[in-house]
């Protein structure tokens, strides 16, 4: 599965962001859609992740309450609304899939499908 990423962009702290990752193909009931995030120095760490078929939603406690996963499967998109945006909220982010598989991961190197970035700064 390819995934390409928009949305990403430069704001002031307490700005709102979307991104979004549209797929090539059918993610719905097979695949784990997750957005991770890399800061500067630091490892890719899952921030959000959804596998709507069985309505299973995570987020990271640094952005639990800010930011809101959501799948629309009829257009194999998943979207990340930001809100309430913070400087350490900064970095490159990713989208990823991997297959279900009975259960969903939160580590990087569980994912064999990713797009290409989409940078988020927050000043």
């Amino acid at each position: 599965v390819q995934l390409v990423e928009s949305g990403g962009g430069s704001v002031q702290a307490g700005d709102s962001l979307k991104l979004s990752c549209r797929a090539s193909t059918s993610i719905y009931g097979t695949y784990c859609m997750a957005w991770l995030r890399q800061s500067s120095g630091k490892e890719r760490d899952v921030v959000a992740l959804i596998y709507s078929a069985d309505g299973s939603i995570y987020y990271d406690d640094s952005v639990e309450g800010r930011f809101t996963i959501s799948e629309d499967n009829a257009k194999n998109n998943i979207d990340l609304q930001m809100n309430d945006l913070k400087p350490e909220d900064s970095g490159m982010y990713y989208c990823a899939a991997h297959p279900h598989n009975n259960a969903c991961s939160l580590r990087a190197i569980d994912f064999p499908y990713w797009g290409q970035g989409t940078q988020v700064t927050v000043s």
